[in-house]
């Protein structure tokens, strides 16, 4: 249903489809731009996904409570959040989890925390990065409505990592990855 709406309604293109493993886990990182890019980036996914979202949004119960019928891990951003890295390994076991490297929602790919490198090297599985583009048009920051535009959503395997790169040198090459879509 979602697909639907968004292509009706914001025309979504996606690329890339094919990059994903259909039977193992994997991470999934993509650039965060706009409050909608978690629903785009889980339309595009050919798998069901866990997410990493801010602690924050689970304030309201209600809220709360719908974000975890969705996968929804809060992570605590002030701090390590050792619960949460631990919940999102053992979700890798078995199943795709998404990430955004950049922490928050961001128009630069300057600034990225590491938790992205530290959870491939401690799983070794797949990285498939994600750029998302439009959405940031589509429903901006503070709005609260959305506007007309365009949606499209690129997908690609990360493929350069060395077994010896630290946390940041995989997390930054995630970051390099996503911008050149």
């Amino acid at each position: 249903m979602s697909f639907v709406l968004l292509k009706i309604f914001f025309k979504l293109q996606v690329k890339g489809k094919e990059v994903f493993p259909y039977e193992q886990p994997f991470i999934l990182a993509a650039n965060h731009i706009s409050h909608i890019d978690t629903v785009v980036i889980g339309v595009g996914c050919p798998r069901r996904l866990h997410y990493l979202a801010k602690e924050e949004l689970f304030k309201n119960k209600l809220f709360g409570l719908y974000l975890k019928k969705l996968n929804v891990i809060p992570l605590k951003r002030s701090r390590t959040d050792f619960r949460a890295l631990r919940l999102a390994l053992m979700i890798l076991r078995e199943k795709p989890l998404a990430i955004f490297p950049q922490g928050t929602r961001a128009d630069s790919y300057d600034s990225f925390k590491a938790g992205a490198g530290f959870l491939y090297k401690k799983t070794e599985v797949p990285i498939i990065a994600a750029k998302v583009c439009g959405t940031d048009i589509v429903l901006p920051r503070n709005a609260k409505f959305f506007k007309a535009g365009k949606i499209k959503v690129i997908f690609e395997r990360v493929a350069n990592i060395k077994q010896d790169d630290s946390y940041e040198e995989i997390t930054a090459k995630i970051i390099a990855k996503i911008k050149s879509l």
